[in-house]
């Protein structure tokens, strides 16, 4: 394999691998909501509020466990009930901040369209909410272990962000 002898190339590349991890396990993420949320409100029957909550949970399991098995591997596999936790806390955050965005464009500026909801809730809340979820699953979820004395991706008192990384 050759070496990147740039300064930082090292971490460019592995850099880029997270984004492009992240990015593989959120788009599967995503198709299996929208499938799962589409079979539950049309075949399945369910109300839209049902439906959609039982697909956020499914999407959320699928990015979490692309995540844990595919883009953070190297650090660990985190144990017990707490990183998902977490990871679904992002996730629900990430929604809210789609949602916010939908809100202030439509209520608070009163761009009623359904062009201009499009825009504000799938592209501006959707950036946003993903720079939310990518910044809290690296940090909070898949944090390395680094000088706290415990395996990679335990979770302790102790343990701090990601050495090295933009998060710290």
């Amino acid at each position: 394999m050759a070496r990147d002898v740039r300064p930082g190339g090292g971490q460019l590349v592995a850099g880029r691998r997270e984004l492009l991890g992240f990015a593989s396990a959120g788009l599967l993420a995503y198709a299996v909501d929208l499938g799962l949320f589409t079979c539950l409100r049309g075949a399945a029957g369910l109300d839209p509020l049902t439906a959609k909550a039982l697909s956020f949970v499914a999407g959320c399991s699928v990015a979490y466990a692309g995540n844990a098995l595919g883009t953070y591997r190297h650090l660990g596999r985190p144990r017990g009930l707490r990183p998902y936790a977490v990871f679904f806390a992002v996730n629900a955050a990430g929604a809210a901040v789609q949602l916010l965005c939908l809100a202030v464009s439509h209520y608070g500026l009163g761009l009623t369209s359904q062009r201009a909801d499009t825009v504000s809730g799938a592209g501006v809340g959707m950036l946003l909410g993903t720079i939310l979820r990518f910044w809290g699953t690296r940090t909070l979820v898949f944090r390395s272990a680094a000088g706290s004395g415990g395996p990679p991706g335990s979770w302790n008192a102790t343990s701090g962000g990601r050495v090295g990384s933009w998060t710290g």
